[in-house]
């Protein structure tokens, strides 16, 4: 099996399912091109369930555990572990996803082929229950200018899926605290800096997903993100305001939508990018 130099990104929390974990896990040691390393934050306490799993994987898989003493949120756990990744090229993903058995030759081979690149991503397919019976997939434009158009009015990179250079987070100033967008607009500043972008045409996780999502990408505190993310375009000059505008009273209002309309709203993006 073929090792190369790039780690891998988790964090993990108290509230993740311990089978799926497990299952995420299990997609990692499938893979036909292993990481040097594979860093999980833990943030915050977690359960001896949890802690079992790990311990299970350690003769399995290179793991880094690095142990916060407090939970820190999502953004703030992820610059921690980027900051002990000792590998340029560093790959996101969650710790209830399942990784394409190919998705990390896909991704160093195209490393390898385009340096210019410091940011890209691919597809991923979402399921409930069943990795094999996807739901939708979300689908995510290919090239550097597509994706800078993309990105004025949806989340223009998958992050689940994502591979970036360590140096290039960093310069921009890391995941910013941003409700349930840290990874937006992170993005929008890497694209703002102008570094090239990218993303593949192939599936590379499969995703949980389901009514729970659906319920946590709606309510005011959604909307108040929304306001955020229009307040960024305006300071990055990404986007002329009165698009902007529009853009926040769309989003902003299907944030409002029931949660069974509002999946059907996002099972349709999906199809129809």
């Amino acid at each position: 099996m073929k090792t190369c130099p790039f780690s891998v990104l988790l964090s993990l929390y108290d509230r993740e399912q311990p089978a799926w974990l497990s299952a995420c896990l299990d997609s990692l040691c499938a893979q036909s091109v292993q990481p040097q390393e594979i860093v999980i934050v833990l943030d915050g306490a977690i359960p001896s369930a949890l802690h079992h799993i790990l311990a299970s994987y350690q003769a399995k898989l290179p793991l880094q555990i690095i142990a916060l003493n407090e939970h820190v949120g999502l953004g703030n756990a992820l610059n921690i572990g980027l900051s002990h990744c000792q590998y340029e090229w560093v790959l996101r993903m969650d710790t209830d996803d399942i990784c394409a058995p190919d998705r990390f030759a896909r991704q160093w081979d195209y490393i390898q082929t385009h340096p210019d690149v410091a940011l890209f991503s691919g597809q991923i397919a979402e399921f409930s229950i069943d990795p094999d019976q996807t739901t939708s997939v979300r689908q995510v434009p290919l090239t550097d200018p597509e994706i800078r158009q993309y990105a004025q009015w949806r989340n223009p990179i998958n992050h689940m899926a994502v591979a970036y250079r360590k140096s290039v987070i960093q310069s921009v100033g890391g995941y910013q605290h941003h409700q349930w967008m840290e990874d937006y607009n992170l993005w929008l500043r890497v694209l703002a800096a102008g570094y090239q972008v990218a993303n593949l045409a192939e599936i590379l996780v499969y995703a949980r997903a389901g009514h729970a999502m659906h319920a946590r990408r709606r309510g005011l505190q959604y909307c108040s993100s929304e306001w955020q993310l229009l307040r960024l375009k305006h300071r990055l000059n990404s986007q002329p305001l009165l698009p902007a505008l529009t853009c926040f009273m769309l989003r902003g209002f299907s944030r409002l939508l029931p949660t069974g309309l509002l999946g059907t709203l996002y099972h349709h993006l999906r199809e129809n990018r």
